[in-house]
């Protein structure tokens, strides 16, 4: 704390705001980390129980409030409901065979649904990758900024130059202390999310095949109920 009060009693402007940049970043980072840990856990928990009651339910009918209820973070339903959605009639939507019609929406949904899981990421990475050159930075202009105004006094010692620096030196160790946990987490997120990405893409493909065998009409009808507790979701 000595340190870090000394750096901010002999800064500038520019050195106050490095300092206050660096705070920002670590507080974005540390909220960002605690909310995906949060959403991505509940969702590995999820992703297994609602596939498997989605599977063993009796009927399609059954199988959509079953899937909405154990999908808390909503990463399944939406899949479910783009499946079960019937083309607008007279849109280019209808041109396509059945098969690509179903494949188009659940490509859709799923890549919507995968933005939704990595959002987060790139404020992860911005920072694990920036927050040490901006350390740095307020570490040399704090140097810097000690040794114009020790230039302007009677002499330049040891004992009046070790004791800027190092307050100085504080920006780098604080620079390090606000990347290396967003970089740990985003790798550790991106190994929970490519999981739960594998999960909805071996989801969709079932979906889709069973899907495809049913008759138009069945799968139409069934449509109908699964907007209807997708709005309800909503």
């Amino acid at each position: 704390m000595d340190s870090i009060s000394g750096y901010w009693a002999q800064s500038d402007a520019i050195g106050r705001t490095v300092a206050l940049l660096l705070l920002a970043m670590s507080i974005s980072a540390w909220v960002v980390i605690f909310w995906k840990t949060w959403v991505l856990r509940r969702a590995g928990r999820d992703l297994p129980l609602a596939i498997a009651a989605f599977w063993s339910s009796g009927s399609l009918a059954d199988a959509g409030p079953r899937l909405q209820g154990l999908d808390r973070e909503a990463v399944l339903t939406p899949l479910l409901g783009a499946a079960l959605q019937a083309p607008a009639p007279g849109t280019l939507e209808t041109l396509p065979a059945r098969q690509s019609q179903l494949t188009r929406r659940l490509r859709d949904a799923l890549h919507q649904v995968l933005v939704q899981l990595q959002f987060g990421q790139v404020l992860l990475a911005s920072i694990g990758s920036t927050a040490p050159f901006i350390g740095l930075f307020g570490t040399v202009w704090g140097i810097y900024h000690a040794l114009m105004g020790m230039s302007e006094g009677s002499g330049v010692t040891i004992d009046k130059v070790a004791g800027p620096v190092g307050e100085a030196l504080i920006m780098t160790a604080a620079g390090l202390a606000v990347a290396i946990p967003a970089v740990l987490a985003y790798n550790v997120f991106g190994k929970w999310i490519s999981a739960a990405e594998a999960e909805l893409e071996g989801f969709a493909h079932d979906l889709r095949e069973m899907l495809l065998g049913r008759p138009a009409s069945a799968s139409a009808a069934a449509g109908g109920d699964g907007r209807d507790d997708d709005a309800a979701g909503a």
